[in-house]
């Protein structure tokens, strides 16, 4: 007898963001800037910060995996895998994933730490689905956690209104119903490696008195060369991930993209042909929270998310990464 083939599909969403809130009026006190230059050029108005300096992204990441074990009613001992995706872990060695299974007691697992910048929950998930498609593990959870603020250089009135700290996650599960990760388009091109980067604290550029001084332990974007090719690109694979999929613009439940400039938000709806309405866009809340932006806004709209709802999830991120998922949504959530 032929096993029919299973698909991963997500079935439920954890969160957690700090409670102190960063605004434009704040900001435009540490730096030149307004309220009225953010909100036109990147569409932000406040963001959270994790002020706490005795706690990183794996303190956030921790809370948002309890937070999703407690909604599905799922042990830590029933976890088989945990993935983090992050730019910004607690050290460069143990992976945050190591040390978020041991803050929330999972220890029937292994993980591991994924970094493909802001595109990391799409690479994440499909690398998470992979292993649950595959019929080895039934329950892996799948987090994006990040405290940008530690890597944001607040002097630099470019980038510091961008970025926000969060982290969201998934519990993956196999079915054996069209429900769903059902299609997938990734990319990545090194060619953007200067123009999206932090300069430091690497094996090239190991930290020294000189690294600090010249502050390079932050994030540097040449923002015009990074929006010319994420409003492309990003536009671009979720339009074809449609087309792959013959899927038309009333097909589509939801857009769900990554939250880095309202501008690129706009010109990859309008690409796939979709109603500003269905496209979730809480980056005026919490900013650019890197990998986790898209399971944030899954977290927040999942009352509104019905089974059977297409969803197309699309990123682009430092490398440059990018791609686009095409996801439908596998449950109705209980009141």
């Amino acid at each position: 007898m032929q096993m029919n083939r299973l698909r991963t599909i997500i079935t439920g969403v954890g969160a957690y963001y700090p409670d102190y809130i960063l605004n434009n009026d704040e900001l435009s006190r540490m730096v030149e800037t307004s309220d009225e230059w953010i909100m036109t050029r990147v569409g932000i108005k406040e963001r959270r910060i994790l002020k706490d300096p005795t706690k990183g992204s794996a303190y956030m990441g921790a809370k948002a995996v309890e937070d999703l074990l407690k909604k599905t009613g799922t042990h830590p001992d029933e976890v088989d895998l945990l993935i983090c995706a992050t730019v910004t872990p607690d050290m460069h060695f143990p992976a945050n994933a190591q040390v978020i299974a041991d803050m929330v007691g999972i220890k029937n697992a292994f993980g591991f730490d994924l970094n493909a910048g802001c595109s990391g929950f799409i690479f994440g998930l499909v690398t998470a689905s992979q292993y649950v498609q595959n019929g080895r593990y039934r329950k892996v959870v799948f987090v994006g956690a990040e405290k940008m603020s530690v890597i944001t250089d607040y002097t630099d009135r470019k980038t510091c209104p961008l970025f926000g700290d969060a982290a969201a996650a998934v519990l993956l599960e196999p079915t054996e119903e069209e429900f769903g990760v059902m299609d997938y388009i990734l990319r990545s091109d090194g060619m953007g490696r200067d123009h999206l980067y932090m300069k430091a604290g690497g094996s090239l550029n190991p930290p020294s008195i000189q690294t600090v001084t010249n502050r390079e332990h932050f994030i540097y974007q040449d923002g015009q060369f990074v929006f010319k090719h994420a409003v492309t690109k990003m536009a671009d694979t979720a339009a074809e991930i449609m087309e792959k999929n013959d899927l038309e613009a009333e097909d589509i439940a939801w857009l769900v993209p990554h939250q880095a400039n309202l501008r690129i938000i706009a010109a990859t709806g309008e690409r796939m042909g979709i109603d500003p309405s269905k496209v979730m866009i809480n980056i005026q809340k919490f900013g650019n929270t890197t990998s986790a932006t898209i399971p944030l806004c899954l977290y927040e709209w999942e009352k509104q998310l019905h089974k059977g709802d297409n969803l197309i999830l699309a990123a682009f991120g430092a490398g440059f990464t990018w791609g686009a998922v095409y996801l439908k949504w596998a449950y109705d959530t209980k009141e």
